[in-house]
């Protein structure tokens, strides 16, 4: 099997607006114009536009990748052509292996079809034989949680039940590949974990991964790499943080701030940005070294005691941190125009991993936002320790020997200490 098991090469595929034959009388027509055009393959239709124009990656077994943008970037419409849903206008796309795949509610199902009827039609589809699918059954039901519905046509079940059956499916079945839509953000909190948790287990076993998601905080938990697109053009392809990054920089991002994170009180954020020990501006940090963010404000107006919040969060939703001035009785008193204000933490104590910075100005009592960006500043934490979990706690090690039955060695006559890291 080749190495690459997803190939994406110079693609650009084409749409035409309001472009629909509801009869023959109108296909015909519209054929045979399509036979005698002589148009240069570079140029639009009429009333065409490019939905995507010369995409191209590769994802290696063990690789997850995150497609992120806003809507109408072009995301879906990569997937669809990696499920052979559609076809490129120009360059050629290529899954290698068995495919799973979780692109649209129920895409796939017969809705007169029964729950347990679909699980079997899917398993064909996907080339796998009846007794394979016996043998996997059980395990497809128990993580869907819909035994009970089994037996109920899916045309019956709630947009949740559809998907976490249909992601059951596709990852259950020993997919050589699997590509998964936002389509999960149908699924409650914790089928969401679930799901997260099952594609990252198919990751560690070489299981290449497609994941299209707007849920931030999942692309840095569970991806190994993020592309970025923007009306159908790459405009990043690299590290998952400075991805998640350079998507928050963007003008759509903006302005979904200006319009749902900011009040008309008169003080608003301006900047964020993360700087280590060295003074520079970064996106990755090391354990126990040091952290500042600063934030820049402008205030059109004298503002009485405005409080500034900083939150940690990491990928998996994990709340490390919580802080505001008001909490540490740090009093700004009257501010206005421009400013800046930072957090610093002389010894960062996470441990290695992606996680987001909620960034929140609020009023003198705390109680209402002035300004809040919510998970929009993501940065990572690498470190030469081999600790687990979610913070390096500072220690030491005592050792004190016991008797050998014999004579105490001279230098066993007081504690050796063994110091793990400083």
């Amino acid at each position: 099997m080749t190495a690459h098991r997803v190939s994406f090469d110079h693609v650009w595929k084409q749409f035409v607006r309001g472009e629909r034959h509801t009869s023959l009388r109108d296909l015909i027509p519209a054929t045979t114009r399509k036979l005698w055009s002589r148009q240069p393959a570079d140029e639009l239709k009429q009333g065409a536009f490019w939905a995507l124009q010369d995409v191209s990656f590769r994802v290696e077994p063990g690789e997850a990748l995150a497609i992120i943008g806003p809507n109408g970037a072009g995301k879906s419409t990569v997937l669809k052509l990696l499920t052979r849903i559609l076809r490129p206008t120009r360059g050629q796309c290529h899954t290698h292996g068995r495919l799973g795949a979780l692109i649209e509610v129920a895409a796939g199902f017969h809705p007169d079809l029964t729950g347990r009827e679909n699980i079997f039609l899917q398993g064909a589809i996907m080339g796998m034989k009846r007794a394979e699918i016996i043998r996997k059954f059980d395990e497809i039901v128990a993580f869907a949680g819909t035994g009970n519905e089994l037996e109920t046509p899916v045309k019956r079940y709630s947009s949740g039940m559809n998907a976490r059956l249909g992601f059951s499916i596709a990852a259950h079945l020993d997919p050589d590949v699997l590509i998964i839509d936002e389509i999960l953000s149908v699924g409650d909190a914790s089928f969401q974990a679930k799901c997260l948790e099952r594609m990252r287990k198919l990751v560690t076993t070489g299981v290449p991964l497609v994941f299209v998601s707007h849920n931030l905080p999942a692309v840095l938990q569970l991806c190994t790499r993020v592309i970025v697109l923007d009306r159908g053009r790459v405009v990043f392809d690299g590290d998952p943080a400075a991805g998640v990054r350079e998507y928050q920089r963007a003008p759509w991002a903006s302005a979904a701030h200006d319009e749902t994170g900011r009040s008309t009180s008169g003080i608003r954020i301006t900047g964020v940005q993360l700087v280590n020990h060295h003074g520079c501006p970064t996106d990755c940090f090391r354990t126990n070294e040091s952290m500042t963010v600063r934030i820049d404000y402008y205030a059109s107006q004298p503002i009485e005691r405005p409080h500034f919040s900083v939150e940690i969060v990491r990928g998996d939703g994990t709340n490390c941190a919580a802080v505001n001035t008001a909490m540490d009785r740090c009093d700004l008193g009257l501010v206005s125009g421009a400013g800046s204000i930072e957090y610093v933490i002389p010894r960062l104590p996470l441990l290695p991993g992606c996680y987001l910075l909620s960034i929140g100005i609020l009023d003198s009592a705390c109680v209402e936002h002035q300004d809040f960006r919510e998970c929009a500043y993501p940065f990572s934490v690498t470190s030469d320790t081999l600790e687990r979990g979610l913070v390096y706690m500072e220690h030491r090690w005592h050792h004190r020997p016991g008797s050998t039955g014999g004579r105490r060695r001279e230098d066993e006559s007081s504690p050796i200490r063994l110091v793990a890291a400083s």
